[in-house]
């Protein structure tokens, strides 16, 4: 990793750290203030790669770190984040928020479910996929159940 890139990532740790930081155009306006000139590419990317979430806090999303907050648990945030569950063929699709699928994602991939075969995630759609369409069918209904 080059000396810039961990300059910029701890930068963006601290800023996490230090206060409520809801959009990577804030990230980005206060890295500039600290000589760090960025694209939203690289600001999505350092986050990925520090292990930044969106968390709920207070009813506002705001970047967090692992270490610094436990990630809601399962069925908390399957609760505060998904707007609908629907299957395609052997898919899960999970609807969300702007800015939410990525942390739906993390707590599916940490959770270890065996229905799941793999995630992927946009900025509000996430892609479940299991073996088969009867298992996408279960796990969609299970999900469900925890919504209501």
């Amino acid at each position: 990793m080059s000396d810039l890139k961990e300059r910029r990532q701890r930068a963006i740790a601290d800023l996490i750290r230090g206060g409520a930081l809801s959009s990577q155009e804030e990230l980005a306006e206060r890295l500039a203030e600290l000589g760090f000139a960025v694209t939203q590419a690289t600001i999505s990317r350092d986050l990925d790669q520090i292990g930044a979430v969106k968390v709920r806090r207070d009813g506002l999303l705001r970047y967090a770190l692992r270490e610094q907050e436990q990630v809601p648990g399962f069925a908390a945030v399957l609760r505060d984040f998904v707007r609908s569950i629907d299957t395609a063929a052997n898919l899960v699709v999970i609807k969300t928020p702007p800015g939410s699928a990525h942390l739906i994602g993390v707590t599916l991939d940490q959770s270890d479910l065996p229905e799941i075969v793999g995630t992927i995630c946009g900025d509000d759609t996430l892609f479940v996929a299991c073996p088969s369409p009867e298992i996408a069918a279960e796990l969609a209904a299970k999900f469900r159940s925890r919504i209501q």
